[in-house]
């Protein structure tokens, strides 16, 4: 719950400059725009830039993802609405200042958020219930307070631009929490447990105090439910042992600079042989001295002489995988874009996008006494022809 407990002061939106009701696509469009212009490579040194870079990956990484910007604004209506004030002390203050008795009879979190009675459990409500059930992970919903996962682990990486735009795998090394090799994980040598004695296997021990009650996990078991008899000796029946490991990452084709790729299951293990967490893989990806891109279509501008352009060619053009060929109309504008279909970027679906190319004269900076010849010839013949290049232009006559 930590992480939703960090979205509380947080304004996703305003880091994005978006307004709450942005849809999907302004989102994505801001954050590619904002982690464009605040990339460390394009701010080397520059602090401001990088701090700005990491708040817009962390707030695209919440309201760019459904399910947690559904979390993040119902979290956040409820805390401007004053929906966990209304449970304070007298000062209004939230949790820290309390809980307040509305009436002389006690009562009890349960009966707030629902009594055990209605989930067809007995002494199952607590703490858990109220944040569990409201953002769905780590709470006492079920049986006990026992971790429903391990922790989820946050690594980056910086790939090529091609890498990036074909796919590829790279290995990545990790250290963190895995599964204990001599117990298999469950943490007991002989790889049972027995259901705790002192809060019959719920992992919380109810209190009741003056004019409300409470639940706090037990001590005996730890908030689990349930004890190891026989604790593996190598692990010290946790089940889970700090180890580095080294794993190979799958970058799908066509990753952007900052988008993070998620591997279920990859993260930290799960004490106890609950499931481990996810990896999440933050990509980085270097500019190209050649291409560039817009969506899925691949971008590149080709230095043409002004002979090809006038009178047409055929010209060779470089693209993720072998060069090709790109017929150049006679009369061509210098700066045209010529389309190539299919010789983008690779998309899910497994077409691609286009190769986008831009054609740009380039200007010899010395030229033979035969060729500065020829060129005042054509120079004379052109302006015979009654061409003028600035005709109309500027106003000009």
């Amino acid at each position: 719950m930590a992480m939703q407990q960090d979205w509380v002061n947080k304004d996703y939106y305003g880091d994005l400059g978006v307004s709450s009701t942005a849809s999907a696509a302004d989102i994505k469009k801001a954050y590619r725009k904002l982690a464009r212009e605040n990339h460390p490579d394009s701010n080397p040194g520059n602090k401001s830039a990088e701090e700005k870079f990491k708040r817009v990956a962390e707030a695209y990484d919440v309201i760019g993802d459904e399910a947690k910007r559904k979390e993040y604004d119902e979290l956040k209506s409820m805390v401007n609405s004053g929906g966990f004030g209304r449970f304070g002390g007298a000062g209004g203050s939230g949790f820290p200042g309390g809980f307040r008795s509305t009436s002389t009879q006690d009562f009890d979190l349960g009966d707030i958020f629902g009594s055990a009675a209605s989930r067809g459990q007995a002494g199952d409500s607590g703490l858990g219930d109220i944040f569990g059930g409201f953002f769905n992970r780590g709470g006492a919903a079920g049986r006990n307070a026992r971790p429903t996962r391990g922790a989820d682990v946050e690594t980056e990486i910086t790939l090529d631009f091609r890498e990036a735009a074909k796919g590829t795998t790279i290995p990545v090394e990790l250290t963190g929490d895995a599964p204990c090799t001599t117990c298999h994980g469950s943490g007991s040598k002989s790889g049972t447990t027995t259901t705790c004695s002192q809060c019959s296997g719920t992992g919380y021990l109810r209190e009741n105090s003056g004019a409300f009650g409470m639940a706090r996990p037990c001590p005996q078991c730890g908030g689990t439910g349930e004890i190891i008899e026989d604790p593996c000796t190598t692990c010290s029946g946790t089940g889970t042992v700090r180890r580095s490991r080294s794993i190979t990452v799958r970058i799908p084709p066509g990753v952007i600079d900052g988008q993070k790729v998620r591997l279920a299951g990859q993260g930290e293990a799960g004490p106890n042989g609950t499931p481990a967490g996810d990896l999440f893989v933050s990509v980085n990806v270097r500019p190209d001295a050649v291409f560039t891109r817009t969506g899925d279509d691949l971008e590149v501008t080709v230095p043409v002489s002004f002979s090809e352009l006038a009178l047409g060619g055929t010209v060779t053009v470089p693209t993720l995988d072998n060069p090709v060929k790109v017929k150049v109309p006679a009369n061509t504008p210098n700066g045209r874009t010529l389309r190539v279909k299919g010789r983008g970027v690779p998309k899910k679906s497994g077409a691609a996008g286009d190769l986008l190319v831009a054609v740009e004269v380039a200007v010899p900076s010395h030229l033979d006494a035969a060729a500065t010849s020829a060129l005042r010839a054509y120079a004379q013949a052109e302006k015979d022809s009654g061409f003028d290049p600035r005709a109309g232009w500027a106003g000009l006559k």
